[in-house]
């Protein structure tokens, strides 16, 4: 008998779209913790699904780098490949930077995000939610992802970080473009571009109480260009990804009766249903990466030096060597790798401006629309085709019509 080694599985596809957690079985089934997958144009990566295999890779910063200029397949892939944003090579932000630079380049954003005031935090994001609110409250009738959840969080970081109020917009126009990946892209990218390193122009001659002027007073020597690269990957890394929570943690409480006391007007559980997201349907499914500095072993698989592993966030979290119960790590529990782990992890300060965000935002929708609900069955909604980010499509829902606040607010 000669033995089947199952072949490597596209990082694409709809299953990602519509049953991931079958497909993480399905690999650690077929390949055990860390799986080889293909990316675009058959471009060979290793997807790591353990949770123990997970925390070795973020861990070791020396053996897994997060510098992408080892990695071995850089001759294969075309300018226009489709997936550079994601995974992009000598850009000068935080995300490629390592070592003594990359913990002084953490050091300024946790710094000049630790000094946002949170009750000024929160009085952006339940301004910024009563006008969106205002503006569909009277329709009865609204897609909670494309009229709310995908137009709050950028409005909240663009004023934290200096914009002007008339600016969000804009940029709300162009994050979501960018994001998207489509013929908007790169205008929206641009416009983000322009938009920030203007700001930045303003805030050297005129700093003032926000992120931006407080980065351009870095201690460490960072350039403009750094800091205006460490903004706009600091707006697309909360901007998305809090989106998906509003929606994803909505979806949920729409859909489990466990919930259904919020929608009553009661907050209790808001915080109970955006844990249980970050657990079971995290909006971040899997990050590029890691690059082996040398040839190693990781759960049974020879990974070669220059190899690209990606870490299957959402796979670790429902690993079953960690998982023996499927509710034994919810509730309180925030053990998931929902925002990373080790020196690259999403900084502390910059969870927490998410959660606020996130929060705020479900329990002002609640607040104003006590007996939303949803406006079409929960096995038709539908995600975006993306293995990299798992959210909704749209999430259509009914409610009583009430007037706008205005000015009463």
């Amino acid at each position: 008998m000669t033995s089947h080694t199952p072949a490597p599985v596209p990082l694409s596809g709809p299953r990602f779209q519509t049953e991931p957690n079958e497909l993480y079985r399905d690999l650690r089934r077929d390949h055990g913790a860390v799986a080889p997958v293909v990316l675009d144009g058959d471009v060979p990566a290793w997807l790591v699904l353990g949770y123990r295999e997970l925390h070795q890779v973020t861990s070791d910063p020396v053996l897994f780098s997060r510098d992408s200029d080892l990695w071995s397949q850089w001759d294969r892939i075309p300018a226009d490949w489709p997936l550079l944003p994601m995974i992009g090579r000598k850009q000068p932000s935080i995300l490629y930077t390592v070592g003594e630079r990359h913990r002084e380049r953490a050091a300024m954003v946790s710094g000049a995000l630790e000094a946002v005031d949170p009750f000024e935090l929160r009085s952006h994001a339940e301004r910024f939610a009563d006008e969106l609110i205002d503006a569909l409250c009277g329709a009865g009738s609204c897609d909670i992802v494309g009229q709310y959840a995908m137009l709050l969080p950028v409005r909240v970081l663009a004023r934290l970080y200096g914009f002007a109020d008339e600016q969000g917009p804009g940029l709300v126009t162009a994050m979501n473009d960018m994001i998207n990946g489509r013929e908007g892209a790169l205008e929206g990218q641009r416009h983000l571009a322009e938009s920030m390193y203007a700001l930045l122009t303003s805030k050297q001659v005129e700093p003032g109480e926000d992120v931006a002027s407080r980065m351009l007073a870095n201690p460490y020597g960072f350039s403009v260009e750094e800091v205006g690269q460490d903004l706009m990957v600091m707006m697309a890394a909360g901007h998305q990804p809090t989106a998906d929570w509003i929606g994803n943690s909505l979806r949920l409480m729409l859909t489990d009766d466990r919930f259904a006391a919020s929608l009553a007007g009661g907050r209790h559980s808001v915080g109970e249903a955006m844990n249980e997201v970050l657990w079971e349907d995290t909006p971040t499914q899997n990050v590029a990466g890691r690059w082996a500095a040398r040839d190693t072993h990781l759960g049974g698989q020879h990974i070669r030096a220059g190899d690209l592993l990606l870490l299957g966030l959402a796979a670790a979290n429902g690993d079953p060597q960690v998982r023996t119960d499927a509710g034994a790590l919810t509730g309180g529990n925030s053990a998931f790798f929902s925002f990373g782990h080790g020196e690259h992890r999403c900084p502390f300060p910059a969870q927490e401006v998410a959660e606020v965000i996130a929060r705020t935002g479900i329990e002002v929708l609640l607040d104003r629309l006590p007996d939303v609900d949803l406006a079409a069955p929960a096995g038709q909604l539908t995600r975006r085709p993306s293995p990299w980010l798992r959210g909704l499509t749209e999430l259509p829902v009914t409610f009583t019509p009430t007037p706008a606040l205005g000015a009463a607010r």
